[in-house]
């Protein structure tokens, strides 16, 4: 993962010069260690996981994000959780909270076919609520396409949001048009503007 976010971030820089590199995690750390960064963090005193649940039959199998509110001494607000969306193939999870929000990402395949396209959600998460404040959609344009790993990034403060993974097809406006992107979210928790693309 370390080495996937250095390649982002020494690609993108030419791109996104405003945004700072974000932080490294030591190389040593394992992948259980890893994963657990991707799909659990700390917002407001509380503690929020995202996790899949399979639900079969029906068959195929649909898979349902989950958004987990545990409780705590420091936490304000009683344990819950949430579902997010449902999936027909295996979702890529991440949440993040930062100094200035909660956020989550998910893959969905939204259709049994396989031609149907995986396509990447960023949702602005009220803490006290969970529910969704701010919704942002990254898809290949006009379906022609998937969009995969959905991973989630801070830079400038936690003001800027940014989220990073695998595709094909091409995003809206996309600059690069190569395999990998990035979608740098310039004051997602506090504003509707849009994501500007980079790819490598």
């Amino acid at each position: 993962m370390n080495v996937f976010k250095r390649a982002v971030w020494v690609c993108a820089a030419a791109s996104l010069a405003a945004c700072g590199a974000p932080e490294e995690s030591p190389a040593q750390e394992s992948l259980g260690e890893q994963q657990s960064a991707l799909t659990t963090t700390s917002f407001g005193g509380c503690t929020f996981t995202i996790s899949y649940v399979t639900i079969a039959p029906p068959y195929p199998p649909v898979y349902a994000v989950k958004l987990t509110r545990q409780a705590s001494g420091t936490c304000p607000y009683p344990a819950e959780t949430v579902e997010l969306g449902r999936s027909y193939n295996t979702p890529d999870l991440n949440v993040l909270g930062t100094a200035v929000g909660l956020s989550a990402s998910f893959s969905i395949k939204s259709g049994i076919s396989g031609s149907s396209p995986t396509v990447c959600y960023v949702k602005h998460i009220d803490p006290a609520t969970l529910t969704s404040i701010r919704d942002a959609f990254i898809g290949a344009n006009f379906g022609a396409g998937s969009v995969y790993g959905c991973r989630l990034d801070q830079t400038d403060a936690g003001t800027t949001l940014v989220a990073y993974g695998t595709k094909t097809g091409a995003l809206p406006g996309e600059v690069g048009n190569k395999s990998n992107w990035v979608a740098t979210y310039y004051n997602f928790f506090t504003s509707t503007t849009p994501a500007v693309y980079y790819t490598y």
